[in-house]
C-alpha cells in the first residue's frame, strides 16, 4: 500500500517517518550554505539520487559527507532512465530529486517524471529551497505582487523577438533567464518591443560577486556597452507595462462604451480612476457627448 501523504505529521523528521517515494529537494544556486537541514537529512537517506550531472552534484554532496548512489536524470536520458527510476519505488525505495542549483523543474528536467510518478500512485514531496527566480525578484526592487516568469529566452534573434512580443502585453513583473554573453543582443530587443520599462539584471546570486544593476532599460543598454558583457548566470527582471498617456480620441471611445451601459456620473468616475483624468473633466465631457448624440 503506497504511503498516503495527508497521513504524515507535519513536524516529522526523516528518522522519525521518511517513507518510499520520490522527494524533490532544492539544492543552493551558489552558497553552499544554502541548503535547508530536512534537505540534508532527506539525501543522508534517500536510497538513490537523480543529477542533472552527477559531476557538479558530487561536489555538493561530498560537502555534506553525502555518500549515496546517484544516476543521472536530464532532458537527454529522462525517457529511458524513467523504467528504472519506477523499478525503484516499486521497490519502496527514497527516491531524491535535484538539479544543478536551485529548485528542481524550474528550467530544469523532471516535470515529466513527477508527473507519471503522481499518475502511478507513488508518494511525491517537495522540499523547498533556493530559487533563483524569486531570488532576482526579491533584489530588483520592481513590484512582487504579481509576475510571470518565462524561463529561458530563445538564442536565436527571431524567436526571441517572438517571444518577447508574446509576453509585451502581460500585466505583471516579467522575470527571465539569459546567457550573459547574449545580454547586449536582448537588452536592446526588450527595449525596441517593451519600452523603456524599469529592469534589473541580477547575476551571481548568493556568491562572492553577486551584483543588481537597476536601471530603465535604456540604462541598462548604455551601462552593459560602456562595461562589456558580465560574467556568471544572469537573471532579467523587467518592470509590468509603462502607463500610456491617453489621447483625446482613445478617451471618447472609453466614454462612449462606458456610457452603453453606465450613467454619466458613473462613467466618468470609472474613467477617472482608470486614466487619472479629473472626473468633472470627464463628466463635462460625457454631457457634451450625450447631447451630440441626441442631437
Amino acid at each position: 500500500m503506497k504511503p498516503d501523504s495527508s497521513q504524515l505529521p507535519s513536524d516529522a523528521t526523516p528518522s522519525q517517518h521518511c517513507p518510499s517515494g520520490l522527494y524533490i529537494v532544492a539544492t543552493p544556486i551558489g552558497n553552499l550554505k544554502d541548503i535547508s537541514l530536512r534537505a540534508i537529512d532527506i539525501l543522508q537517506l534517500a536510497d538513490l539520487i537523480l543529477c542533472e550531472d552527477t559531476r557538479v552534484s558530487k561536489k555538493l554532496l561530498a560537502h555534506y559527507g553525502i555518500h549515496k548512489p546517484t544516476l543521472s536524470y536530464n532532458d537527454h536520458n529522462g525517457e529511458e532512465r524513467r523504467p528504472e527510476i519506477f523499478t525503484a519505488l516499486e521497490n519502496q525505495q527514497r527516491v531524491a530529486l535535484i538539479s544543478d542549483a536551485g529548485t528542481p523543474l524550474v528550467s530544469d528536467p523532471g516535470y515529466k517524471l513527477v508527473r507519471e510518478v503522481i499518475e502511478r500512485g507513488f508518494y511525491v514531496t517537495t522540499l523547498p529551497g533556493a530559487s533563483s527566480v524569486m531570488s532576482a525578484l526579491c533584489l530588483s526592487g520592481l513590484p512582487t505582487d504579481r509576475f510571470l516568469f518565462a524561463g529561458f529566452l530563445p538564442a536565436k534573434n527571431e524567436a526571441c523577438r517572438k517571444e518577447i512580443q508574446s509576453l509585451a502585453s502581460v500585466d505583471a513583473t516579467l522575470v527571465v533567464f539569459e546567457s550573459a554573453r547574449r545580454l547586449l543582443d536582448t537588452l536592446p530587443l526588450l527595449h525596441e518591443i517593451l519600452g523603456d520599462r524599469n529592469a534589473a539584471v541580477v547575476r551571481e546570486i548568493t556568491k562572492l560577486f553577486e551584483e543588481t544593476k537597476r536601471g530603465t532599460l535604456s540604462k541598462l543598454i548604455a551601462y552593459y556597452a560602456d562595461n562589456g558583457e558580465p560574467k556568471g548566470e544572469v537573471v532579467i527582471v523587467i518592470g509590468a507595462p509603462l502607463q500610456q498617456e491617453a489621447t483625446a480620441e482613445s478617451i471618447e471611445a472609453k466614454l462612449a462604451l462606458l456610457l452603453q451601459s453606465h450613467s454619466v456620473k458613473e462613467a466618468a468616475a470609472i474613467l477617472a480612476e482608470n486614466t487619472g483624468k479629473p472626473r468633472k473633466e470627464l463628466y463635462a465631457l460625457a454631457l457634451k457627448m450625450m447631447d451630440k448624440n441626441a442631437q
